[in-house]
């Protein structure tokens, strides 16, 4: 199933966190906090202002981004875990 999201909402894949913190010390699940870092899996065509023009995304697909930790609202597609958010609950764009 392909989604296509509307206006100004991303598609995000989780993207996971070290599983050793930089002591080498390995993080156990249960201790383990959801990710704020992803990759944009799709995106809309923009937002919608009130004079009923378009304003274009900053993000696009394939971008690295981060993002608040209880952004989004998380949905199932074909057994993956995603979140689908605004583009105003992205924090920034990682740059490579």
């Amino acid at each position: 199933m392909k989604l296509r999201p509307l206006h100004d909402r991303v598609v995000i894949r989780r993207l996971e966190e070290e599983q050793k913190t930089a002591g080498g010390i390995i993080i156990p699940d249960t201790a383990k906090e959801k990710p704020v870092r992803g990759e944009i899996v799709a995106a809309g065509h923009g937002k919608i202002l009130e004079d009923g023009k378009v304003r274009a995304l900053d993000v696009k697909t394939g971008d690295q981004v981060l993002f608040a930790k209880y952004a989004g609202t998380e949905i199932k597609v074909e057994g993956e875990e995603l979140l689908v958010m605004r583009e105003d609950d992205i924090m920034a764009v990682i740059e490579k």
